[in-house]
């Protein structure tokens, strides 16, 4: 006789709620392959950089789809004449994370790699010397802050000082190309760090953006931008079918990437991100926090794809270092649904409310760049308060940014 047993009711309503409780969090999302700039240059030849003498501004970011890297690509190209090399903040090879990188030579093709995070964070005229087309090709994050989008500004601006056509070879925005949060630039408080009047999280790729600098600085440059192809619909990384590389030395994963505007925007007070722990921009914390309080506050407003769960963790090195901290790990529980800015304003409104005293907001403004935005945290302003402060100025922007989407 069988043992099969049929399944209770009860039980089988309990199983078909746990399914669709799971798949909330499972969607059924097809992946794309996702050519990037350099896999359509490689795939027509490298026609648009045939004849030219060209200097590439990379690191180890500049692969195509199956690894090979850009610098071989184009030195290997019998059509292409690769004089020269360039690298950003963390190195040519993406390891280093200190505030000067001096120049180095590359094993591979021989060439000295002239640092663009050094004695000078623009290339020179005497650098450019004999360099008929400069190329960039780096993956950016698609956070205002994150400095290879200033990279490729500063060396734009370079470009067309010397009469020296730019190429840019696009890649995907890794947290999307669709969501525009957070406040604009400060007129007149542009810098390293803030290049141009953006918001936080600008929804644009390296081309996209590339295009917007010219036209808005009024840029005499020949600029060309090689698309990708399959990112319609403007997906998120883990959509694209590409291999993921760790950007920076801190930036270690998809969800780091998502989390980094939410974290990252207050590093400059006295909180540490987890740099000097295995999970950089996935929790933050300090000495001075109680992380109980802290996860139960937080998580009491309610915060659409995110929850907080107390920690406590000590940094090996940076902010803290040795010292046990009170703080939050900081779950993605729905990416779609997560605001990375209103959970940025939550954090500040609430640190601000429990800890006025403990909370050193001196440099709160060094990376938000929002006067306006800084006063309000200060003032005791609510979340909501504060977002609707900076609506205007972001609709204003997506009217500017829709001119220059390559992708729909």
């Amino acid at each position: 006789m069988s043992s099969f047993k049929p399944i209770m009711p009860s039980l089988f309503v309990a199983i078909c709620l746990l399914a669709i409780t799971l798949s909330a969090f499972q969607p059924n999302v097809a992946t794309a392959q996702v050519l990037a700039g350099i896999d359509v240059l490689q795939r027509d030849d490298f026609s648009s950089l045939a004849g030219q003498k060209v200097g590439l501004i990379t690191n180890h970011t500049g692969t195509n789809l199956t690894g090979a890297s850009t610098v071989q690509l184009l030195h290997d190209s019998t059509d292409v004449d690769l004089v020269a090399l360039f690298s950003p903040e963390h190195g040519f090879v993406g390891q280093l994370d200190q505030a000067n990188i001096d120049d180095q030579q590359d094993s591979l093709t021989g060439l000295k790699v002239h640092s663009l995070y050094g004695k000078t964070r623009v290339p020179t005229a005497e650098m450019l010397e004999g360099i008929d087309t400069l190329v960039f090709d780096i993956q950016d994050i698609g956070v205002r802050f994150y400095t290879y989008i200033s990279t490729m500004g500063g060396a734009m601006k370079a470009a067309a000082e010397n009469d020296v056509r730019f190429v840019v070879l696009d890649r995907p925005n890794p947290i999307n190309g669709t969501e525009v949060q957070g406040p604009v630039t400060d007129a007149g408080s542009e810098s390293f760090i803030a290049y141009h009047r953006i918001p936080v999280r600008h929804g644009m790729t390296i081309g996209e953006l590339a295009k917007m600098f010219q036209a808005e600085w009024e840029l005499d440059l020949d600029l060309q931008v090689i698309p990708m192809e399959g990112w319609a619909g403007r997906p998120g990384f883990d959509q694209t079918g590409r291999m993921w590389i760790n950007p920076s030395p801190n930036m270690r994963s998809l969800n780091a990437a998502y989390l980094y505007p939410a974290i990252g925007l207050w590093e400059t007070t006295n909180l540490s991100v987890g740099r000097g722990t295995d999970t950089p921009f996935e929790h933050f914390g300090a000495p001075w926090i109680d992380a109980l309080e802290l996860a139960r506050e937080l998580n009491a407003q309610g915060l659409s794809g995110v929850r907080f769960v107390p920690i406590e963790f000590t940094p090996d090195a940076s902010k803290f270092a040795n010292e046990k901290c009170g703080g939050v790990n900081v779950v993605l529980t729905q990416r779609a649904e997560f605001d990375p800015l209103r959970t940025a304003l939550t954090i500040a409104v609430t640190l601000r409310t429990l800890a006025p005293d403990d909370w050193n907001t001196k440099s709160l403004n060094r990376l938000l760049v929002s006067q306006k935005t800084a006063e309000g945290i200060l003032g005791g302003h609510s979340v909501e308060q504060l977002q609707a402060a900076y609506e205007e100025e972001l609709e204003e922007f997506q009217a500017r940014r829709a001119k220059y989407l390559m992708y729909r």
